[in-house]
């Protein structure tokens, strides 16, 4: 009798392999860590191989493990895509969406919100971290899609929105009273990073990098402290912190382009749903 790969069974797995970690997933999954090891036994025994490895800090995929997975991936979208469409329902199934945290605590509640009344099926996991580092997500296919920046030269079609890069300090900091100009940056390879940095270069202004975050809300408390000045979008600052766009002593920035890049060429329905959800409604909000 011919064996089936079941559909349970390569849910469960792609967890696992999302995760890394047995308890992890079980967690997510709602089973229990055991019902998820004999979930596992018994898809190794439907495939006649050893799909995971345990290591001292969870579990890794052996080689037919990582093969299987790219099935799983394919067999779970088309699944989730033909019982979304005949439930009537729409569309089903998880993304894996990431984008920089200034463009989270603006846009993401309306996005999110918007595109959950249309598919409810759907869930949207986020990730948030620096364009650079949702690259490396994208080409470590851990990411479906991310929203991420470009530079304000960038000729790329497919830009959705546009974004000033702002000068922002706290209540009374006046820039005149630093030197060097103390700065609270985001990762060295970053558009803000480079944009603060090339400006302050051009006029000859003198500066130091005395904090650095990767997070808004780690850069948002520096400059709450009183200590540093940030760069960041202007859509993003917060109400208690001032844009700082009449001070001599500080050049204009440049602005930033948004634009979406997809793990593959072929995203699916859902993936491709969201994108074009994101497409109409980001320049609106």
């Amino acid at each position: 009798m011919s064996l089936s790969l079941e559909i349970d069974l390569l849910r469960s797995f792609v967890v696992i392999a999302e995760v890394r970690a047995l308890s992890r997933a079980a967690n997510r999954i709602g089973r229990t860590q055991s019902a998820l090891s004999q979930q596992m036994k018994r898809l190794e025994e439907i495939v006649d191989q050893p799909l995971l490895q345990r290591t001292g800090r969870g579990v890794v995929l052996t080689n037919p493990g990582e093969r299987l997975l790219v099935h799983a991936q394919r067999i779970l979208r088309l699944h989730d895509e033909a019982m979304a469409d005949l439930s009537g329902k729409g569309l089903s199934g998880t993304i894996r969406f990431g984008c920089p945290d200034d463009y989270a605590a603006v846009f993401l509640p309306h996005l999110l919100r918007q595109f959950s009344s249309q598919h409810p099926q759907a869930l949207v996991e986020v990730i948030c971290a620096p364009t650079p580092r949702l690259r490396e997500q994208l080409e470590m296919h851990a990411l479906d899609l991310a929203m991420i920046s470009l530079p304000e030269d960038a000729t790329d079609s497919t830009i959705i929105r546009r974004e000033p890069l702002v000068w922002v300090g706290g209540p009374g900091m006046d820039a005149a009273h630093f030197d060097p100009l103390p700065l609270a940056l985001s990762d060295p390879d970053t558009l803000d990073h480079v944009a603060a940095c090339e400006a302050l270069q051009r006029v000859g202004r003198r500066y130091r990098i005395a904090y650095a975050s990767s997070s808004l809300a780690g850069l948002t408390a520096l400059v709450r402290s009183g200590q540093a000045f940030a760069v960041i979008t202007q859509t993003a600052v917060a109400s208690d912190l001032c844009v700082i766009g009449d001070d001599p002593q500080l050049p204009v920035l440049p602005a930033i382009g948004i634009t979406l890049k997809f793990e593959r060429d072929r995203p699916s329905h859902l993936t491709m749903a969201f994108a074009e959800h994101i497409r109409v409604t980001l320049p609106l909000l």
